[in-house]
């Protein structure tokens, strides 16, 4: 080849690979398609939550304010430098036989420095620490309770889009079985063995389903939408779930699951801290009625020449060092109902922990309740399952025998269609049902 046509061959192949490229970028459906399994959503989900974020920005906060107690114990200290100038317009006094001048103008410098430490005030400082590692910790229980939550919701939406998917095949697998029925029905009729009205029954049979397919994807559309949300990925990911295999779960005694969450519920947990800040919280103000010890430093320089870097004898430098004892004894008489209100506080902690208590034990019998409901609907299913498929298949010998009619063909059909979709929706349920408990128990993400 000649150099000229080299490169315009060089240049035609740059243009195709540049096109493929172009291609490739702006077909998003073929790059974001994703197929998830639990735990990989669970990961996304809990890396990419908004709401543990906040969670955690709030845990920051806690900590924050415990350090905060704690630099209340540190000495306080203030240093200054000031410069006073004063003319003195009238500046001679007349003291009987003798009389004073003064100057006409004074410059005058004066600095001070002082610490001051909080040696004792009952305790105060003390019980502030205490009650803010507490907070701490409710704080962190907060984010364990946001974090079951989270996780529970992706887990929601996982058999959602799940149940919705299954159904779909379902919906497919019948399309396909009506099909040929629809053909066979034809062929009976083109031979006059039927009516047309027969063929039209499984024609309106087949509309039925596709009605239903129309549904089905909708709700597919808004259900992968919002994981696509939740789970933090780009909007137009398509997603796809694993075949859900449920592993055979015996239902324990109820006794074993409240058991459970009274162990593991982080209420229970944020009530007794929450006990023990509204104790601190006695302590410290009945503290108010202890006096208060506190030791100072202070350090002065007042200079009095126009020069304000110190020159022997146009200075001063008087330093003080001071222990104080005080007694606000009025807070005997003043603080008693303050201390009568944060006892109150305490008794409304503890009433609340019952009410928690009970809140769960309904929580917990529910959740047992709904997931053993769902399990025996799954082996009552499993029974109509098989009671159709036997239906239908003597039905469908008769149907080709001409015995039977259409309609009974028709009906046949339509029970196993609506018992398999029956089974893989409470297959579904009984998953989900699952992980319902085990939140309630407060083990979901242990």
């Amino acid at each position: 080849m000649k150099p000229l046509q080299i490169k315009k061959a060089f240049k035609a192949a740059g243009s195709i690979a540049i096109l493929l490229l172009a291609l490739l970028v702006t077909n998003p459906a073929a790059a974001q398609d994703r197929t998830l399994t639990l735990d990989e959503a669970l990961k996304l989900g809990l890396e990419n939550s908004k709401v543990l974020k906040l969670s955690q920005s709030r845990i920051d906060q806690a900590v924050s304010q415990y350090e905060q107690a704690k630099d209340r114990s540190l000495p306080t200290g203030k240093a200054s430098f000031g410069y006073n100038r004063a003319q003195i317009p009238a500046n001679k006094l007349n003291l009987g036989e003798e009389s004073l001048s003064l100057p006409t103008s004074a410059n005058a410098y004066l600095g001070t420095l002082s610490l001051n430490q909080v040696i004792w005030q009952g305790n105060k400082l003390k019980y502030a620490r205490e009650s803010t590692t507490l907070l701490t910790e409710v704080a962190r229980l907060d984010a364990v309770n946001d974090k079951d939550q989270i996780a529970y919701s992706i887990i929601n939406a996982y058999y959602n889009l799940y149940k919705v998917l299954q159904s779909k095949k379902v919906v497919q697998q019948n399309l396909a079985t009506i099909d040929a029925q629809i053909k066979q029905s034809q062929r009976f009729f083109d031979q006059g063995l039927v009516t047309k009205n027969d063929v039209l029954r499984f024609q309106l049979q087949r509309s039925n389903i596709e009605l239903n397919g129309i549904d089905l994807e909708n709700n597919r559309r808004i259900i992968n939408y919002n994981m696509d949300i939740l789970l933090g990925l780009p909007e137009g990911t398509e997603l796809n779930i694993e075949q859900i295999t449920e592993a055979d779960r015996t239902a324990l005694p109820l006794t074993a699951y409240l058991d459970s969450a009274m162990a593991n519920r982080p209420e229970f947990k944020q009530n007794d801290l929450r006990t023990q800040v509204a104790d601190i919280n006695i302590k410290s103000i009945k503290a108010n009625t202890s006096p208060t010890l506190s030791a100072a430093a202070s350090a002065y320089y007042v200079g009095i020449a126009a020069n304000p870097i110190p020159k022997t004898g146009n200075y001063i430098t008087p330093i003080s060092v001071g222990v104080t004892l005080g007694w606000d004894f009025g807070s005997l008489w003043t603080n008693k109902n303050k201390v009568k209100e944060a006892k109150l506080q305490r008794e409304e902690v503890v009433i609340n922990r019952g009410i928690t208590t009970d809140n769960i034990k309904n929580e917990v019998n529910q959740s047992y309740q709904n997931y053993k409901a769902a399990l025996d609907r799954i082996s009552l299913l499993q029974t109509s399952i098989n009671q159709a498929l036997e239906n239908n298949r003597i039905l469908e010998s008769k149907y080709k025998s001409n015995i039977s009619s259409a309609t009974d063909r028709a009906d046949a059909q339509t029970l196993l269609y609506q018992a398999q979709i029956n089974l893989e929706l409470a297959k579904a349920d009984a998953g989900l049902a699952y992980y319902t408990l085990i939140k309630s128990t407060g083990k979901l993400n242990k």
